[in-house]
């Protein structure tokens, strides 16, 4: 049994003229919806793994919000071994909707809220989760 960890980013972008804010969901090569994340390396923090994943992912940089730090926990098979992944997410605002994207995806999307819960495979419940913060935080 092997343990790896990885840190991510819930990407928004406010678009004022809209007046929504929108998502940035990347497909991956397997088909599926999700979150711009990578492996962390011994020297990196995992808000430096974030960060550095997503500029090499998609050439964003972003202002991470404080306070949201989320962490999921998953477990799958690699070639027969078996595999136990937590991946700790952060969210951070993008002021720049130009992606460059890696030869890692196969594309990406701006999506709002409703759009990007409907588009996304396995992790709606961060989704839920980051939209309510901010909903929260907006309040405020």
């Amino acid at each position: 049994m092997k343990k790896e960890t990885s840190a991510g980013i819930i990407v928004f972008y406010q678009n004022n003229k809209k007046k929504i804010r929108e998502y940035l969901l990347l497909k991956y090569l397997g088909g599926h919806w999700d979150f711009p994340k990578g492996h962390i390396e011994i020297y990196e923090t995992p808000e430096q793994t974030a960060i550095r994943e997503l500029k090499e992912e998609t050439g964003l940089d972003v202002k991470l919000i404080k306070g949201f730090k989320k962490v999921i926990n998953y477990h799958f098979r690699n070639k027969g071994e078996f595999i136990i992944k937590d991946v700790i997410y952060f969210l951070g605002r993008s002021y720049s909707q130009k992606v460059i994207l890696s030869e890692e995806h196969k594309g990406y999307t701006w999506a709002n809220y409703q759009e990007a819960l409907n588009l996304i495979t396995y992790n709606k419940k961060l989704l839920i989760e980051a939209e309510k913060f901010l909903r929260l935080k907006n309040r405020k």
